[in-house]
């Protein structure tokens, strides 16, 4: 069992891991576990939880949260931790390994100690991984944010920079250049990531864009804090218009001592505030050194932004979407959009990107998160990317003073995403996906929706769009069925349109009686692999847990009427707690409908399909007839 702080505050047991809610016990735990193995007053935890409403019965309400927190633990088994009662406060007690924190300060101590920059490094990078996120995102206390959380993050970063630091004097310019992206954006104050970035431009052959960057800090600087950029910034920008070439940072040890404090400053020690940072004069050198150029990934270009073509319905959808992405500008928004595969969610991303594009001066950008094989893609791999888009003109997409609106399409990993999600005021992000993502909603205050099918009017305003007035207009009875035959799933309707734009001459009620004798092998186009239902849905099968595969062609082999657990124990031949954990899985991934009273209910296009996946050969396998 561990607890992990860098991040969400979380339990995690083995590849199981549990967020806590926004509570009272929650802070009170993170008020503990930020102090491991010492004695936290409880007048500190008293003002952590309360603040300044402290109420009079603070002291026993108090114990209560003890009570709540130690029950919390028997909950989820958790022998190893315990919460001691001793004078003057409380303390947790927690077995080695089993705090994040405490393993992310002794990588730090093992690097400072370490004989080599390769080693160093690794164990830089190895403490950077246990950071998940903004740390305490789901801890509700203005008194922890103000006290204890400026000192983590500077931990954070003083890691940050000297991994950068390492990576330049290896001639890694390349690899330091997304971290440096993304760290820079975060934290544009930071003068010394600023001089990191331009660096590792400079030496990557990107000269223009090195002296871009300079600008853009030098005017951020003047305008945001109304001072001019330090000495160790405008060293920098004179060696590269004098065309330099620039050595590396110093490898000396990273732990010094402040004359002023005798603090190790630049190891991050949370009690000393801001490293003072040094920066080295720039001179040439006998060679030059640098890295190769960021490669940007070929494969899945970046989504365009523009106007979805015929795009019907969701009107309801769009207008709640676009209200939550700019009603709050006081931050960053977050919206998770989620359904079965083939449902619409890109469709709807990208429509309501044009309808609030207004509210987003500094751009809209979009990048999938598979590939074409539906793999997910890493989290350097779509910063590239971006980087790619600020190299023709979006510079300033990452920015924290920036209101961008990125849409991340087809997520699968919420842990993927969390490093890309765009932190300026007025900023927002739309994440498409099939799954329900809950977890990243509950740690980053965002909303979500799930789409089901189209209603039948909408549908039918689909074909007409698709199709034509006339067309539609002349077979109204048939278009209404041809709708209900794809299941009024946008996927198999856009399919379904386009066999009937490629035939102009091909009656709407012929086409939906060919449909009907093999709907699944017909609701495909021959010349893209990507417009079919079958191959959409069979890749969302190959992505699921074995188990749940198998659970979801029982389903659709069996009976169309809405499914118990207890009859879903039975037809699989499990208990009914694993049995409706399995309901659970398959209804976040878009695959069940969750009915009232507990019941499941499978979509009849989904159900044709895992009949058709499992062999069946019977008249269910037929759509709705003609009456």
């Amino acid at each position: 069992m561990r607890f992990q702080v860098l991040g969400p505050l979380r339990i995690a047991d083995g590849p199981e891991v549990v967020v806590l809610p926004p509570s009272k016990p929650t802070i009170l735990l993170a008020s503990l576990l930020l102090r491991p193995d010492a004695v936290v007053p409880s007048d500190f935890l008293r003002q952590a939880i309360w603040g300044d409403d402290e109420p009079s019965s603070a002291k026993a309400a108090l114990h209560t949260c003890v009570l709540r927190l130690r029950k919390t633990f028997i909950k989820y088994g958790i022998a190893e931790a315990v919460i001691e009662s001793v004078p003057g406060g409380y303390r947790v007690v927690v077995e080695d390994g089993a705090l994040d924190l405490v393993r992310f300060r002794e990588l730090r101590a093992g690097a400072r100690a370490a004989q080599d920059p390769e080693t160093e490094l690794c164990l830089l990078r190895e403490a950077l991984a246990l950071w998940q996120g903004a740390p305490l995102s789901n801890v509700p206390s203005d008194f922890l944010r103000r006290g204890e959380l400026p000192g983590l993050v500077e931990e954070r970063l003083s890691v940050v920079e000297r991994a950068c630091d390492i990576e330049l004097l290896l001639g890694r310019c390349g690899q330091a250049l997304v971290e440096l992206w993304a760290v820079s954006r975060a934290h544009p104050g930071h003068e010394r990531f600023r001089e990191q970035l331009i660096e590792a431009l400079y030496r990557s052959g990107r000269k223009a864009d090195a002296l871009a960057e300079y600008r853009e800090v030098k005017r951020y600087l003047r305008e945001e804090l109304g001072v001019d950029p330090g000495p160790g910034l405008q060293r920098l920008e004179l060696g590269i218009l004098r065309g330099d070439v620039l050595g590396s940072p110093p490898i000396a040890a990273p732990v010094r001592e402040s004359a002023r404090t005798g603090r190790d400053v630049a190891g991050g020690d949370p009690g000393a505030g801001p490293a003072e940072v040094t920066t080295p004069p720039l001179s040439p050198t006998s060679a030059p050194v640098s890295g190769p150029p960021l490669p940007l990934p070929p494969t899945l270009p970046t989504l365009p932004i523009t106007a979805v073509s015929s795009f019907t319905g969701r009107a309801a959808e769009s207008a709640a979407i676009a209200a939550r992405l700019t009603a709050d500008r006081s931050g960053p928004a977050l919206v998770v959009v989620s359904g079965a595969p083939g449902i619409g969610k890109t469709a709807l991303a990208l429509h309501v990107s044009q309808l609030v594009g207004h509210h987003f001066p500094d751009g809209r950008f979009a990048v999938r998160m598979t590939r074409t094989d539906g793999t997910p893609r890493t989290s350097a791999e779509v910063a590239a990317e971006l980087q790619g888009m600020a190299a023709t003109g979006a510079a300033r997409a990452c920015g924290a003073d920036r209101r961008v609106l990125l849409i991340l399409d087809d997520v699968t990993d919420p842990a993927l995403v969390r490093p890309l999600l765009p932190t300026g005021t007025g900023s927002a992000a739309v994440l498409t996906s099939r799954f329900g993502l809950a977890g990243l909603v509950a740690a980053h205050g965002g909303w979500a929706t799930r789409l089901d099918a189209l209603a039948e009017a909408e549908s039918c305003r689909l074909l007409s769009a698709a199709l034509g007035d006339d067309r539609a207009g002349a077979e109204p009875e048939a278009v209404r069925e041809l709708a209900a035959a794809c299941g009024h799933f946008p996927l198999a309707l856009r399919i379904a349109a386009a066999r009937l734009l490629t035939r102009p001459r091909l009656a709407v009620a012929d086409c939906l009686a060919w449909l009907r004798e093999d709907p699944m092998r017909r609701l495909s186009l021959p010349d893209d692999p990507r417009m079919s239902v079958p191959s959409v849905l069979s890749g969302a099968l190959q992505r699921l847990d074995p188990r749940l595969a198998e659970a979801f062609l029982r389903v659709g082999g069996a009976s169309p009427a809405p499914l118990s657990v207890t009859d879903a124990a039975g037809l699989l031949g499990i208990p009914p707690v694993p049995a409706e954990e399995i309901l659970e899985r398959l209804a976040d991934a878009g695959l069940l409908e969750e009915e009232p009273a507990g019941r499941f209910r499978m979509h009849e296009l989904l159900r044709t399909f895992a009949r058709c996946a499992t062999g069946y050969q019977d008249d269910s396998l037929a759509l709705p007839s003609r009456q």
